[in-house]
């Protein structure tokens, strides 16, 4: 109906527009109103489960002399359950990357979550180091699933523009696990008893299998044929580069941090000691990852890479050195520090390379760097038997410059 010539109606005051507050998930979002929000309960179910399968992982190796003693086998015999662990590890992770992508990633942790439980429980209840080495292996294997599971996660609903600072969250919590796993695997072992030890991550992953039910499932694009995600992957040549410096990464830092501990033990220091020790990896880890929030967008990959190459060197170069107490603590706060920058780098970078078939790279990604720190370690074994340990961590040493230089150049090389 037209009224433009309707006479004037007395004036309704105009009321004051109230400001649209902002989604609730943007005011949880730890980055920021500006970058799309991760819900602060889905990052600490995440770093929960992150947090445990690290914690399981690292919890041997300051007690590995203790076992042996106990179970009457030397220590090569219990580094297997160590390196099982870790080949375990990284054999399953492209099992659990095609199943994630098939199947939902929060449905293959709860599932792999609930098979670690058990397996946590077998190895409580080990009788003799056959036993041990078996349930640490199917351990390792179940657990392989929770941080590539959780990084895809991230890469599924974080743009990759801010990506790199989730995932800095993600590698403080895997820090943690592994300091504090570190730090009362050691107290708990030489206190009361190592079984406890493998009852804790147990505990924590039973009861993530059913809390993980509140962690909504991402979209995802349908895989097609069974090992589709594996074709799209493996047709990747920059995928097949990450994968190398992957191995090279996991063999340098991961097989050989695992001795810093032993490296004490043989020259008198008690498994307490030891576990502190290793634990600062942790600490370095953690506290250098939130320098890395800050410098993402102001450094570019490469510096980061080149920092945390240079932290590396310098680290296995004082432990080749010098296994004194003094020089293994500089050395395990300075590895944490260039994991934090090589590996949260490197890490971000894997997530982009088949966004297709996210879940199946990043899965190849680690089997890589958990297939070169088992190699590594089960290498290392003999010299560490015959306590060669600063000959070993030469050898570490030499073998991060090629790493560094890799990464560094193959980073600056790659254009999405």
């Amino acid at each position: 109906m037209d009224t433009t010539d309707s006479p004037p109606a007395t004036p309704t005051p105009t009321p004051t527009p109230t400001p649209t507050p902002p989604p609730a998930t943007a005011a949880t979002s730890p980055y920021g109103p500006t970058a799309p929000p991760m819900p602060a309960a889905s990052l600490r179910l995440l770093r929960t489960a992150g947090f445990v399968s690290n914690f399981d992982r690292f919890c041997i190796t300051p007690m590995v002399m203790l076992i042996g003693a106990q179970l009457g086998a030397p220590l090569p015999t219990v580094m297997l359950a160590a390196s099982g662990y870790f080949l375990a590890y990284g054999l399953m992770q492209p099992i659990w990357g095609l199943a994630s992508d098939r199947l939902g990633r929060v449905r293959v942790m709860r599932l792999s979550l609930a098979g670690a439980a058990v397996a946590a429980l077998a190895s409580v209840l080990a009788p003799n180091p056959t036993v041990l080495i078996v349930a640490r292996a199917a351990a390792g294997a179940f657990f392989a699933a929770s941080i590539a599971a959780s990084i895809t996660y991230v890469g599924d609903t974080v743009p990759a523009a801010v990506r790199q600072r989730p995932l800095s969250e993600l590698m403080t919590a895997f820090a943690l696990g592994t300091a504090v796993a570190t730090v009362i695997a050691g107290a708990l072992a030489h206190y009361v008893s190592w079984r406890l030890v493998f009852a804790l991550p147990g505990l924590i992953a039973a009861y993530l299998a059913v809390a993980l039910r509140r962690l909504p499932e991402p979209p995802r694009e349908a895989s097609g044929a069974l090992f589709a995600p594996f074709k799209v992957v493996l047709r990747s040549r920059w995928q097949w580069y990450v994968m190398a410096v992957a191995m090279l990464e996991g063999a340098v830092l991961l097989g050989f941090l695992t001795y810093i501990a032993p490296a004490l033990e043989v020259q008198g220091a008690s498994a307490t000691l030891a576990g502190a020790v290793s634990a600062l990896y942790g600490v370095g880890s953690m506290t250098a990852a939130q320098i890395v929030k800050r410098l993402v967008g102001r450094w570019s990959p490469v510096w980061l890479i080149v920092a945390g190459g240079v932290q590396m060197l310098v680290a296995f170069g004082l432990a080749a050195t010098s296994t004194s107490v003094p020089a293994l603590v500089a050395c395990a706060l300075l590895l944490g520090g260039g994991w934090s920058f090589m590996h949260s780098t490197v890490q971000s970078w894997a997530t982009a390379l088949s966004p297709t078939a996210r879940a199946t790279g990043v899965a190849m990604f680690g089997l890589a760097l958990y297939v070169g720190s088992a190699l590594a370690s089960a290498l290392a074994a003999q010299p560490a038997e015959h306590h060669a340990y600063r000959g070993m961590f030469l050898t570490a040493a030499v073998l991060t410059i090629p790493l560094t230089i890799a990464a560094a150049v193959g980073r600056a090389r790659y254009r999405n």
